[in-house]
């Protein structure tokens, strides 16, 4: 059986400033991230953006990495997907898939040069 890993990572610009919330021993930041890719119709491309939302924990002592999640910064986000259910006062049922954030760090932006085809042919050995 193959073996299933539950995690992602994406790279896109802090959608707005993250809102932190401390607690007794940790704290947790709530940020959206601005993620696009380009799609193509024939000889017509449009890019198509979306928000997505992650939730990050530390430690309190480890809370100084929320500082990068600022508006406008790009960021490069490692993390699984944690499900939640609850019940509402209701009664009703409700679900959600969280993204949480493991790891963020900026995104080390390429240079987009030309690819320099590879060459093939014998090795040349010593002599």
């Amino acid at each position: 059986m193959k073996k299933i890993e539950n995690n992602f990572a994406v790279t896109g610009f802090v959608g707005k400033d993250a809102e932190i919330r401390q607690f007794a021993n940790a704290s947790v930041a709530r940020f959206s991230l601005a993620v696009s890719r380009l799609e193509k119709n024939g000889e017509e491309s449009n890019r198509v953006s979306a928000f997505m939302n992650f939730e990050a924990w530390r430690k309190n002592e480890n809370a100084g990495s929320f500082d990068q999640l600022t508006k406008g910064t790009m960021l490069t986000v490692e993390g699984y997907f944690k499900p939640e259910e609850w019940s509402d006062n209701a009664g009703v049922k409700h679900n959600r898939i969280v993204m949480v954030a493991v790891k963020f760090y900026p995104t080390v932006e390429k240079e987009e040069a030309p690819k320099e085809p590879v060459k093939k042919g014998k090795k040349k050995g010593k002599k």
